[in-house]
Parts: structure tokens; sequence; C-alpha cells
């Protein structure tokens, strides 16, 4: 069975492994699988692994062979949630699985998905609906972290809310905001062909970082931005973030930020009294959601698809990854 896997820093191999045989859970045959930062930060060496390691967490697939009597039978389309928990620790207990210090993401702590198939316990797995299409079922786990890490935070008509990043995530955090009510969403990056996408998506204003903090002035009154979604991962786009938030508003940190913060600007997390949030993966429930929003049309996710690869063209489709061209990129069969 082939898989993709880092065999070290910088190194992508197509690699054989032993095919799953269902031996204590549910074996998933590849439909589509995502690649994303989180997998070239480990392929970089930047995030640590064990080697060799089969990379890859976004997955949708099809049930083809499970032990005993199950509730999801052969041929049900899966996501899959890539959090694996153990279910019977103080965290798991108070309904945080996705923070389980006894699990691992897969493709980082435990062997991938980038793969013709792998084992898994059914509890770790969501139907999704045939009338979702293959390439938009592939974004259904970015969605699902991007629906739990919008969950604390308010929206409504009144709500200026302010995207920082438009790839993939900050796309679908643009659409999710329209969806949810706010009264104003805008979008924020140097690319102009994601500012133009954006606004086709549901922005209702669009502009680089250096027209950031007009735009927000001119939209809110001059009283800045109830809710910012920081969508890149580095401290500069997590400092524009604080500066646009007017006084009592949220800030999500959704980007993965690995800087020491020499640069944050302390006195004015205090000065407006900002609600910071910091989101990690995603609960079950809100892969359930994402689920729900891309089969009734409420999210558009075609269009955030530009590159599909087969399996044992990995190392291209990493690369095109790695291009400004590109938005989702995704390994098929």
């Amino acid at each position: 069975m082939r898989a993709a896997a880092t065999t070290g820093p910088g190194r992508l191999e197509i690699v054989d492994r032993p095919p799953p045989r269902a031996d204590m859970g549910v074996v998933v045959q590849l439909e589509r699988a995502g690649i994303c930062g989180t997998d070239l930060k480990i392929l970089d060496g930047a995030t640590p692994v064990g080697y060799p390691r089969v990379l890859g967490h976004e997955l949708v697939g099809t049930v083809r062979a499970q032990t005993g009597e199950r509730r999801l039978p052969g041929g049900t389309r899966v996501l899959v949630n890539p959090g694996i928990s153990c279910g019977d620790c103080y965290l798991c207990h108070r309904d945080r699985p996705h923070l389980c210090g006894h699990g691992g993401l897969l493709g980082r702590d435990l062997d991938g998905v980038f793969t013709e198939a792998i084992e898994l316990e059914e509890r770790f797995l969501h139907p999704v609906p045939d009338r979702i299409p293959p390439d938009e079922a592939g974004l259904l786990q970015v969605l699902g972290t991007v629906v739990h890490s919008q969950r604390p935070a308010p929206v409504s008509s009144d709500t200026v809310a302010v995207v920082i990043g438009l790839g993939v995530s900050g796309m679908l955090h643009t659409q999710l905001l329209s969806e949810r009510g706010a009264g104003c969403v805008i979008g924020i990056t140097r690319t102009p062909w994601k500012l133009e996408l954006a606004r086709r998506l549901g922005a209702d204003l669009v502009g680089t970082p250096d027209e950031a903090a007009r735009i927000v002035a001119e939209a809110s009154s001059g009283r800045g931005a109830d809710l910012v979604i920081e969508s890149v991962g580095t401290e500069e786009t997590v400092v524009q973030s604080i500066d646009l938030a007017g006084p009592g508003g949220d800030v999500i940190i959704y980007g993965t930020v690995t800087g020491s913060g020499k640069e944050m600007p302390y006195y004015q997390l205090y000065f407006k009294e900002l609600t910071l949030h910091s989101p990690r993966a995603a609960l079950p429930r809100d892969y359930d959601e994402a689920i729900r929003l891309a089969a009734e049309g409420r999210i558009h996710l075609a269009a955030l698809v530009t590159g599909r690869y087969p399996l044992e063209e990995a190392s291209a489709a990493f690369a095109a990854a790695r291009t400004g061209d590109h938005l989702k990129v995704l390994l098929v069969p």
C-alpha cells in the first residue's frame, strides 16, 4: 500500500506500507486528502516528528472494511476527525477531547492520512452526504476548525469583523462570518486575486494590510473592529489584529504562531480590555456543523480547490502548495 511519508527534514518519499486489516476499527479508503501549512512545517522540520512519519490529517474517504457490528456500513463516505483522543482522561471528560494529552494529531504525532487506506476507531468518523462533491468534501476538516474557532465570539448585525489573511482558512472565516450575520466583513491580504475572490465569497470590504486601519476606521465610525481573526500565523499579523480591534473586542488567533512574542502590544490588550482566543483543532460537533453548512450550500468550497495530484505525485503537490498561485491542493487516489 502506498503512502507519502517524510523520512527526515525536507525529505518526502512514496513508501510501501502493510495494508490495514480492520482488526480493531474501520478501514477508510482515500477519496480526497488536503495539504495544509502544518504539513509543510512538518516536512521542513520546523515541527519535529518521529521519522519516518506518514503525513496528512485532512481526509474524506469511504468505509471499506470494519470489524464487528458498526453504525457505519461499507460504502459510507466519512470525514476523519484527526485529533485522536483517549476518551478517558480529565480533558476528555470535560468535553475537550481535542486537547487530550494521551492522543495526538494524525500526520504529526501518529501516522497520517496521506495513504491509500487507514484504520481508525469509528468514533473519529463523521458521515458525509453524497451531495457534497469530492473536492468540496476535501475542505470539510478545515471548515470544522474554522467553526470551532468562531464559536466563542459573538456576531450580530452590528459586528464589524476583520479577517487578516485570505488563504483557505481566511476565505472560510469570511464566509462563515457572513453566514452568521456579521454587519460588515472586511478581508485583508496583499494578493489582488485573493481580494477579488473574497469579495465574491461575501466580504463587504477588502484591502491590503497598509489600507486596513483606514478601512476599519471608516467602517466602524472610528471605534475599531468588534472581531478580528488572524489567519496567517505571524507575530506581525497578531500585532496588527490587536491594533485593529476596538475596545471590548475579540481577537481570534487562528494562525499558528511559533515566535517568542517580543513585539506584543501588551498595553493595548489591557487598555482595550480585549478578549484573546487561541483555538486549537475542533470538537466532533464542529465537524458535524461543517458538514451541515456544506451540504446545505451555506458555505461555498469549490472555488478554494486549486490543485489536484495523485498520491504518488505528493512531491509535486507539496511544491504546488508552497506557491502563491494555489489555495487548497488535494491528493486523490
